[in-house]
């Protein structure tokens, strides 16, 4: 199933949820409704917060479990951190992150971990 789009695909303005279906009986809801900061998560950042939040935050358990080093997984959630929209400092900070960023994809393409068309999606999403 696709995640709730936060911007209109035609003018890229906000959108809100004005229908909900039950998968299992069909009862309908009609209103407005408003997706929440983590409909704006790629679904691999979505994931690595659920990883983050079962694991406690504890990031030498994270390196564990999925088998990266502590500086990929500080990237990445520095990436997740930017999704949200939390990012704050000057500009410079700004660009060394997306810089770590890129670097994180072109690490994990190199290592096999995604394909070079997921690559080049990421990639895309950072711009």
């Amino acid at each position: 199933m696709r995640k709730i789009l936060e911007k209109c695909p035609a003018c890229q303005n906000d959108v809100i949820v004005t229908h909900l279906r039950c998968t299992r009986c069909t009862c309908e809801v009609i209103g407005q409704f408003q997706p929440t900061i983590f409909n704006r998560l790629s679904p691999e950042s979505l994931a690595f917060v659920e990883t983050f939040v079962r694991l406690r935050g504890n990031i030498k358990e994270m390196e564990r479990e999925l088998g990266l080093p502590y500086s990929t997984i500080r990237n990445r959630l520095d990436d997740v951190i930017t999704e949200l929209g939390f990012v704050t400092g000057d500009h410079s900070e700004l660009e060394a992150a997306q810089s770590a960023s890129r670097r994180d994809v072109l690490d994990r393409l190199e290592s096999g971990e995604i394909t070079a068309g997921d690559a080049a999606e990421e990639l895309r999403r950072m711009k």
